[in-house]
């Protein structure tokens, strides 16, 4: 499978970079920018280099520097930003800090309109970042484009196809970097575009079944889309050689785990052990408050469940996990493991004393591919569409202690605001939705009585990837109605508030 290696120099756009590429049916792959050079040349499935963009600056003393002899595999390599002034750098040109650094929107005129830029207007608008620039290209290369405050915009070799830019093709307000990446790839690579989810899912089914023979899988089965795309994806390949273990915590939201057992038993007839645990966890949950606690007890009290189900159901070789890519690339970063804000979201790793062997199908993947395998499968669109859900469910959206009262408080109310969302067709528009039932009450009038009942906030927010995020503008009448359906069928409810933070500074989940 032909595929570009993309070099991560710590540009916060490089995840942004693969995602890009993959549209336009190229397989591409992630590593961190001092991968061996021996690693590069011994997969033959690489056909072009990029190297990202990245906050050092190439005169500093410990910038990050790929193994030069990249640049002598006869590979096409293209660099961007921070890439392009390694590029210069390494091979005879000149780096210095620009006199007005340069960020934001600028206009490229392109002073040589083939291979790179075939097909793209002069002017066009592109999106700059960087305090450095070129002021002397290496020998035996050539200006491209070219801004007012950069003269040296975009490079080529004139023998080589190695290219930079110094720009970002990979962000949406480069207007043409679409098509200035499709032609890096198609043009100056040759590259044939043939990676797509069902080239993947007919590579992945194969792969399974060679690894597996004819032995057995265990998957643990939340109902999010990554383990149950995973578990379809498994099930296409060793049919009645898996079977998945469904742990019903009592914190999902309201008519999940029905839907579980309906759609996986009854729909795709898969092997599926459900687990009645939730008593077991609200016991443990008991008088916890602080949100680090909360997480850790129901990550402890899962691995437990679903190891005495393991042990229960015999032997196993393999576990089945929804691994994804973002996943990989954080534990390859060359920055190392980011500060922990908090415990993941899912639920924590099962102990090393079960001995299995991991098969993580979707390690390969975006989310947004995934849901896209996920549709591939036959998967239904209510799961596949289905906001994003943290593993510990909603103890962590109750501040405060977890009870069954305010269990029920809240799955009530959580299942009112998606509904109300899907009734104005804005549940597709949002990345995710959800109510925070809060640790506090407030006086309330009702009839001629006075009330003292709890307040929640609702949280809706647009995101790509959940590493940042924006509050999403929810209409008056939208939220007046949404308000006025809680606190008169909701019994516990007497106010209703919105959350109007970003991320950052806030955090998606309350705690």
């Amino acid at each position: 499978m032909e595929k570009v290696l993309i070099l991560d120099f710590g540009s916060q756009y490089t995840q942004l970079i693969a995602r890009k590429i993959r549209e336009l049916r190229v397989y591409s792959e992630i590593q961190p920018y001092n991968v061996p050079l021996e690693a590069v040349r011994n997969d033959p499935g690489i056909r072009a280099i990029i190297l990202s963009g990245g906050p050092a600056s190439v005169y500093d003393a410990d910038s990050p520097i790929c193994d030069p002899g990249i640049f002598h595999l006869d590979l096409p390599v293209l660099g961007i930003c921070y890439g392009l002034q390694l590029i210069a750098h390494m091979l005879g040109g000149t780096v210095h800090p620009a006199a007005r650094r340069e960020y934001g929107r600028a206009e490229l005129m392109i002073d040589r309109s083939n291979d790179l830029f075939f097909e793209v207007d002069s002017p066009t608008v592109v999106w700059m970042s960087h305090g450095d620039h070129l002021t002397e290209i290496p020998p035996g290369f050539e200006i491209l484009a070219h801004t007012e405050n950069s003269p040296i915009a975009a490079i080529r070799h004139r023998a080589k196809k190695i290219y930079g830019l110094q720009f970002h093709p990979e962000v949406h307000h480069t207007i043409d970097g679409k098509q200035i990446l499709e032609n890096f790839l198609f043009i100056v690579a040759g590259l044939r575009g043939e990676w797509s989810t069902q080239s993947f899912i007919h590579t992945q089914v194969e792969k399974i079944r060679s690894r597996v023979g004819n032995r057995r899988v265990l998957c643990a089965l939340s109902g999010g889309v990554d383990s149950s795309v995973t578990a379809i994806l498994l099930h296409k390949a060793i049919k009645d050689q898996l079977t998945c273990v469904f742990v019903d915590t009592g914190l999902l939201r309201q008519g999940e785990a029905e839907e579980v057992e309906r759609v996986f038993k009854e729909h795709f007839q898969i092997n599926l052990i459900s687990v009645k645990a939730h008593k077991r966890f609200l016991s443990k949950l008991r008088g916890v408050v602080d949100p680090e606690s909360k997480r850790k007890i129901i990550g402890q009290t899962f691995i437990e469940v679903f190891e005495q189900q393991a042990r229960r159901l015999g032997r196993f070789d393999f576990l089945a996990q929804g691994t994804l890519y973002p996943d990989v690339i954080e534990s390859v970063s060359f920055k190392g493991p980011s500060a922990t804000i908090k415990t993941h979201h899912n639920v924590g790793g099962l102990p090393e004393t079960m001995h299995f062997q991991l098969i993580e199908p979707l390690r390969e993947l975006f989310k947004d591919e995934v849901r896209q395998v996920g549709r591939e499968l036959g998967l239904p669109e209510k799961i596949i569409g289905r906001h994003p859900f943290p593993g510990p469910g909603l103890a962590i959206r109750i501040l405060g202690e977890v009870t069954e009262e305010r269990l029920k408080i809240l799955r009530e109310a959580d299942y009112v605001f998606l509904a109300e969302l899907r009734k104005a067709n804005l549940y597709d528009q949002i990345w995710q939705a959800f109510v925070v039932l809060l640790p506090v009450r407030s006086v309330g009038v009702m009839g001629d009585q006075r009330t003292y009942d709890y307040v929640v906030a609702l949280r809706a927010v647009t995101s790509t990837d959940g590493m940042t995020a924006d509050w999403y503008p929810l209409p008056g009448d939208f939220l007046a109605r949404v308000s006025n359906k809680m606190i008169n069928e909701i019994k516990g409810i007497n106010r209703v508030v919105y959350d109007i933070s970003s991320k950052p500074p806030a955090t998606i989940e309350w705690e």
